[in-house]
């Protein structure tokens, strides 16, 4: 073969790679069409609100919008009563993920443990409290938790006991509601991560002398950290933004507003007190914060073998 020929064959597969490269992103360009202009001008609209002095006299055209930089987010810095939304709002997002990390593993190993019929009708159950729409769950549990009539309160006799004047026993009953939504996904993500655990791992494990309980720590475990990780960012993404459950079970933040979240407060701001730059500047914020564990997210996809 010529030296010609070699440099031909050589740049033809040079192209030929370029070419399979760039293949997936042809694929995605239809969908990119789409999501691009949808997800893209909402928040390019929200970033421009948030550096505007936009109230109600704006949006009826009472006086011109007024150039403010980032005057609103100075005000957010400043705002003693965001911080504290924001700390609570942390503090149980961090919580709701660890409850629903339990309670997805527990009951994923419980599937590994039951019979055909119990695991079929504890998956059905689960993914019908995962379908279920948010505000049709809330509403639900509402009733249940009804300091006059709710179902709970006559189980336990706890006659006209009001489960939402409590900071603290409200959130854990919108708590629980939001784990209840939560869990499936975790469940059935572990389960068949600990059914794809090879059985010949687990039977040395067993003649090394491991028990059932050590083999699941010191073997499943570590095999479905890829796994771990990828539920528990996305919890801290889903808890992060809560907004359906808190809004309609406290009535839009329960008693002075001491069970406000962020998404809540974003809410508050911008429709409650007319401050359009400032809950957008609230709102630019939040996207800041999960973008960050959406980085982190894809990471885990990449590290755990995905492909996007």
């Amino acid at each position: 073969m010529t030296a010609e020929a070699v440099a031909v064959a050589g740049r033809r597969e040079r192209e030929g790679s370029r070419r399979g490269r760039a293949r997936p992103w042809l694929y995605l360009l239809p969908a990119a069409a789409v999501l691009v202009p949808m997800f893209g001008y909402p928040v390019y609209m929200l970033g421009l609100l948030s550096v505007f002095d936009y109230r109600q006299a704006q949006v009826s055209g009472g006086q011109p919008s007024t150039f403010v930089g980032f005057a609103n987010y100075a005000a957010l810095l400043e705002d003693g009563r965001f911080w504290e939304v924001l700390a609570q709002t942390v503090g149980f997002a961090a919580a709701l993920v660890l409850a629903t990390l339990a309670v997805g593993a527990s009951l994923a190993v419980l599937l590994t443990r039951v019979g055909p019929l119990p695991r079929m009708a504890l998956s059905l159950a689960a993914m019908g409290a995962w379908a279920a729409p948010a505000m049709t769950g809330s509403t639900v549990w509402m009733f249940l938790f009804d300091a006059d009539l709710g179902l709970v309160n006559q189980v336990l006799g706890l006659d006209g006991f009001n489960w939402f004047y409590d900071r603290w026993v409200t959130f854990g009953v919108v708590g629980a509601t939001i784990v209840w939504h939560s869990f499936p996904l975790v469940m059935l993500t572990l389960y068949a991560g600990i059914q794809a655990v090879p059985g010949s791992v687990l039977e040395a494990a067993a003649l090394d002398g491991a028990s059932a309980w050590q083999a699941f720590w010191k073997v499943v475990v570590p095999m479905l950290r890829p796994l771990i990780t990828i539920v528990v960012i996305q919890s801290v993404i889903w808890d992060f933004k809560v907004f359906t459950q808190i809004y309609v079970m406290t009535n839009g933040g329960g008693v002075a507003g001491q069970n406000t979240v962020l998404n809540v407060y974003a809410y508050q701001t911008a429709f409650g007190s007319s401050e359009y730059g400032l809950g957008s500047a609230i709102a630019v914020v939040m996207t800041l914060v999960l973008l960050v564990f959406t980085l982190f997210y894809i990471r885990a996809l990449h590290r755990g073998g995905e492909r996007l």
